[in-house]
């Protein structure tokens, strides 16, 4: 809706008060009456409208002699526009500030606006009522009147900030609830205010105050209308003291992020006896990656990390003397640590998976299909074709699609630069990605959102990209619609709409994978500095640069994340999150907590009788009635079909008991570990070529692009080539 269109001012000489002037009068509530206009009894606005004459701002540059009166045009409202009260207020205000054409006259403007805002009274300036995500401390206070509409008191530590709070309050106080809902944060675009250089911070805060707003607003209908609260998702609350869990589920993670000494210390003890290295995913069982994060301290041969980098590590390991490797992940990653060790000439080290069945990933298995070979078969014939495929598949689906067509791995964190440099450096080019069906609609909702930006926005991610080459690109880019990951499939509706009312103005992160409901919201909160889409180790990077900041701002601050992807991630993230608190508690008497929300269905908890188990955790629920708890559901591991999953099934095949019996094996002189092993793959592609050189193509073209920032010249040549029979 474009508000600044939306009424009809004519010329005149009259005055009156300002729509955004202060009141001095007191009402029946305790709290200050902000704006005037509020005082006015609902069923009375009609009347009023009819004779207010004037909505206009002093001249550019100026502000007014008496701050609660302005020389204006004059204005009729119909009965009928009255309803549509905080759009029009809002396009006032987007007049107002449109017709200072010098940043330093808006500062100026809402420096004035915040010297009329009241303070708020210090019993509101609580943790409870901050307002996350804005660079300056922001409280906001909210309260429901006795005629329905929604009451607004706001303050901040920084005076344009607080005449941020001013403007918008001014928007929205007195409103109904459903005016306060249906204004979106894109209405806050025209607002042209901020100090050269740094507007995007001042967008952040006015869309950062207004989500706070309607979460505000949502959770007083709903307690009018007396409906049954969201229970909120477990969490775990990390600061420089230590880490206090928020329900069963966070009691369950926590359990193990201090864990058994006598454990560290024997595998510490095998590791270095047997010149071990261990490359494991962030994914694992919080009890293996408590143990894992502990023997670093004393074995530097161990990392944690997301699939991309494990293979590199592992090659690294051998560099500085390792013997074996040891991989903790599915089976597809044992194999490219396999393989990339083979390029790297290590043919001789063993690399040793942790059971002795298989341990799948639903993605992988997705593109292990017919299906998935009959979707390559129709990108073969159309000329030219780039196969992006998911690192999160098998060696031999590698190998056989790039024998089909010219093929390139990606990860969620360089998916997007690999498909746009690969448009920007072939013409005409089509792009068939798979097997992840989420993450490819997710990429071209992505592009399409892009055709809606400028072309210098679009430049500043891809410089040799533009509105009009994003249009172009959209009908050649395909995906396949037939696989996912099971466990980011399972945050859905009902998980979205649990963070919709409850989590909305936390820090919002999604792991490319999650279905398009999860990935709309993440990007919301991304545009406006509140959230992040991508990769394992780009949301770990995100809450790092987001806690470092509040400890840089040097005030007491509650960061909330959500954490939308495997939870095993928690035990890397409490690892970095605990550092950098522990490093700036020296320096600074800061309180900083970080609190880690984990999206997981209420029926993600199974009941069970006090006799069951001896590890259970008592939770009470009620005046006397305690249930005694376990994580996770009766189908297994903490998913469920109704919202969030807690863990991968396949990634908890790596056990410590496995990896600890892996190790106490080695060298494997009796063949006792043969299960275990990662082979290279003796049998060959259809034309006849090993299966490990050629699977290994996809990913060598990928470490150029990771590289160079551009494809080599032999794929371009394959791309170009007759189905791809320049390889």
């Amino acid at each position: 809706m474009d508000f600044s269109s939306s009424m009809a001012i004519k010329p005149s000489s009259s005055s009156c008060s300002s729509l955004f002037a202060i009141s001095r009068t007191q009402n029946s509530s305790p709290k200050p009456l902000l704006f005037n206009f509020h005082g006015i009894p609902r069923n009375h606005q009609n009347s009023f409208f009819k004779s207010l004459k004037c909505i206009q701002s002093p001249p550019p540059g100026s502000l007014p002699s008496n701050p609660t009166s302005f020389s204006c045009s004059a204005v009729t409202l119909s009965p009928t526009q009255t309803s549509y009260l905080p759009p029009r207020k809002l396009s006032t205000l987007v007049a107002e500030f449109q017709s200072l054409l010098e940043p330093l006259d808006r500062v100026k403007r809402l420096l004035h606006y915040a010297s009329l805002l009241p303070p708020l009274p210090a019993s509101s300036r609580t943790d409870s009522n901050r307002v996350m995500g804005c660079t300056a401390r922001v409280w906001l206070d909210a309260q429901m009147d006795s005629e329905g509409n929604i009451r607004f008191w706001a303050d901040s530590d920084s005076e344009i900030t607080k005449g941020f709070c001013a403007c918008l309050v001014s928007v929205l106080d007195g409103a109904g609830p459903e005016e306060v809902l249906q204004l979106k944060t894109e209405d806050l675009a025209a607002l042209n205010v901020g100090l050269p250089g740094v507007e995007s911070s001042r967008v952040n805060t006015w869309h950062n105050v207004l989500i706070s707003m309607q979460k505000r607003t949502r959770a007083l209908v709903a307690q009018k209308e007396r409906k049954t609260p969201f229970e909120p998702f477990p969490s775990l609350v990390i600061t420089a003291e230590g880490i206090q869990p928020k329900g069963t589920y966070a009691e369950a993670q926590a359990r193990y992020l201090s864990p058994d000494k006598l454990k560290v210390k024997e595998l510490v003890h095998v590791l270095k006896e047997k010149q071990i290295g261990v490359v494991a995913h962030f994914y694992m069982d919080p009890e293996v990656q408590g143990i894992l994060t502990a023997a670093q301290k004393e074995w530097p041969h161990i990392h944690i990390s997301d699939s991309l980098v494990m293979a590199d590590s592992a090659v690294k390991m051998v560099k500085s003397g390792c013997k074996f490797i040891t991989v903790l992940g599915v089976d597809f990653m044992s194999e490219n640590v396999r393989a990339i060790l083979d390029q790297a000439g290590f043919g001789e080290v063993g690399v040793y998976r942790m059971s002795n069945e298989r341990i799948g990933c639903s993605l992988a298995d997705a593109a292990a299909t017919p299906d998935y070979m009959n979707y390559l078969e129709s990108a073969s014939n159309s000329l030219p074709s780039l196969h992006v495929v998911y690192i999160n598949t098998s060696l031999e689906t590698k190998a056989y699609s790039h024998e089909l067509v010219p093929t390139i791995t990606c990860t969620s964190s360089n998916v997007v630069p690999t498909i746009l440099q690969a448009f920007a450096q072939v013409p005409d080019l089509n792009i068939w990605y798979g097997p992840d069906s989420y993450m490819g609609a997710n990429i071209k909702e992505l592009f399409q959102q892009m055709t809606l930006m400028s072309d210098e926005e679009i430049a500043e991610i891809h410089p040799k990209h533009n509105r009009d080459s994003i249009k172009s690109l959209l009908p050649r880019l395909h995906y396949y619609e037939n696989g996912t990951c099971i466990v980011h499939h399972l945050f859905g509706h009902e998980v979205v709409e649990r963070i919709n009312e409850m989590y909305c103005d936390a820090f919002l992160t999604a792991h490319f994978e999650v279905p398009g409901e999860m990935f709309s919201l993440a990007m919301e909160a991304k545009r406006r500095g509140m959230g992040v889409v991508g990769s394992t180790q780009n949301i770990l990077d995100f809450i790092k640069q987001r806690v470092q900041e509040a400890l840089d701002r040097n005030v007491d601050d509650h960061l909330q994340f959500v954490l939308g992807t495997e939870s095993g991630m928690v035990t890397s993230i409490v690892a970095a999150v605990r550092s950098l608190l522990d490093s700036s508690n020296s320096t600074s008497s800061t309180k900083i907590n970080v609190e880690i929300v984990f999206p997981v269905s209420s029926d993600s908890m199974t009941k069970t009788s006090t006799s069951a188990s001896p590890a259970l955790i008592s939770v009470k629920a009620g005046d006397d009635v305690i249930l005694p708890v376990v994580p996770g559901v009766a189908s297994g591991e903490g998913c469920s079909i109704h919202g969030g999953c807690a863990s991968c099934p396949y990634m908890k095949m790596n056990s410590l008991s496995s990896l600890l019996n892996v190790c106490h094996h080695l060298p494997d002189e009796r063949n006792n570990l043969k299960a275990y092993e990662t082979e290279r793959f003796k049998s060959q592609t259809p034309q006849g070529k090993s299966i490990a050189d050629v699977g290994c193509q996809p990913i060598l073209h990928m470490r150029h692009f990771q590289a160079k920032k551009e494809l080599s010249e032999e794929l371009v040549y394959q791309v170009l080539g007759s189905h791809g029979n320049g390889k």
